[in-house]
C-alpha cells in the first residue's frame, strides 16, 4: 500500500486533510456570520469589541442577525445587571451622602430601567414582535450614560468602566434590534 507519511495510509491522510480543511472552512463561515451582523451595525458598535464578545457566546458562529440580536440582549442583561450590583455594593460602603445618592440613582437606573427594558425587548424580540421590541429601547440605554452623569466626573471613575461596558452591550443589542425594525 502506497504511503505519504511514513507508516500511514494514503486514505488515512486524505481523510484526516479533508476533515481539517472543513473544520477550518466552517471556522471562517462561523466567523463569518458574527462579522457579518456586527459589520451591519458598525456606525454604532466597535465592530472587533462586537466581534469579539459575540463570537464569545457559544451558538454564535451557527446563529443569524435575529440569534445575534438575543445573544446581545443577553450579554447586555447581564452586563447591566452586574453593574447595578456594584453600583449597590459601593452605595452600602460609601461615607459620602452625595456619592451615595448617586449610586443608589446608578443602581434604580440599573435596576428599575434598563435591565428590566432590555429582558422586555429580549423577549419581543425573540417573538419577533419588532414595533412593541422597539418601543422599549430607550429604556434600555439609560443606565450606562445617566449613571456616569449622576456620579459627576471624580466620582464617576467608580462605575465608568462598567457603565462604559454596559452601554456598549446595550447600543449592540438596540443597533441590532433596529436592523430588524426598518425592514
Amino acid at each position: 500500500m502506497r504511503t505519504s507519511l511514513p507508516g500511514a495510509p494514503l486514505p488515512l491522510v486524505l481523510a484526516l486533510s479533508l476533515a481539517a480543511a472543513a473544520l477550518c472552512c466552517f471556522d471562517a463561515a462561523a466567523t463569518d456570520a458574527v462579522a457579518d451582523s456586527c459589520n451591519a451595525i458598525r456606525d454604532f458598535v466597535n465592530v472587533s469589541f462586537c466581534v469579539s464578545r459575540l463570537g464569545a457566546v457559544p451558538g454564535a458562529a451557527a446563529a443569524d442577525r435575529h440569534g445575534h440580536l438575543l445573544m446581545a440582549a443577553d450579554l447586555a442583561v447581564a452586563s447591566g445587571a452586574s453593574a447595578g450590583d456594584a453600583a449597590a455594593r459601593m452605595e452600602r460602603a460609601e461615607s459620602d451622602p452625595a456619592v451615595r445618592d448617586a449610586l443608589h440613582a446608578c443602581g434604580f437606573l440599573y435596576g428599575m430601567s434598563s435591565v428590566p427594558a432590555l429582558r422586555i425587548m429580549r423577549r419581543y424580540a425573540a417573538a419577533r414582535s419588532w414595533d412593541a421590541a422597539h418601543a422599549v429601547f430607550m429604556l434600555a440605554l439609560q443606565a450606562g450614560t445617566d449613571c456616569d452623569a449622576a456620579l459627576g466626573s471624580s466620582a464617576g471613575r467608580t462605575m465608568a468602566a462598567a457603565n462604559h461596558e454596559f452601554d456598549q452591550l446595550a447600543t449592540m443589542a438596540t443597533a441590532l434590534l433596529n436592523t430588524f425594525s426598518a425592514r
